[in-house]
């Protein structure tokens, strides 16, 4: 495994393909799970029937922000993972079949 460019490879397609699945299955559930924890502590703070008040708002809206980017972040990582993780296998695979090949040629 002199030169790994197959990790690279396999890291970066991970790390796309995660970022469309966040945009398509991420973005969503994260906005409404960041909000519902922002509720419960606004709730916690303020009592449960909310006010429209400005500092609420921001702890919702701040959390709501949070919860987009761990989802963003565990799409990402977890698919950059996996991508480098495969790229990690096909290297091995190939270094394996070389090593099998010069020691085929050598017991010749």
């Amino acid at each position: 495994m002199k030169t790994k460019e197959t990790l690279k490879k396999g890291l970066y397609a991970g790390a796309g393909a995660g970022l469309v699945l966040f945009a398509l299955i991420g973005l969503l559930p994260g906005s409404f799970i960041g909000g519902v924890v922002g509720l419960n502590i606004a709730g916690g703070i303020f009592g449960t029937p909310l006010e429209a008040a400005l500092l609420p708002r921001m702890i919702v809206g701040i959390s709501m922000v949070l919860g987009i980017m761990v989802a963003g972040l565990v799409f990402v990582v977890g698919g950059s993972l996996i991508g480098w993780l495969a790229g990690y296998v096909i290297d091995a695979i190939r270094h394996g079949k070389a090593e099998t090949t010069d020691l085929a040629a050598q017991h010749k």
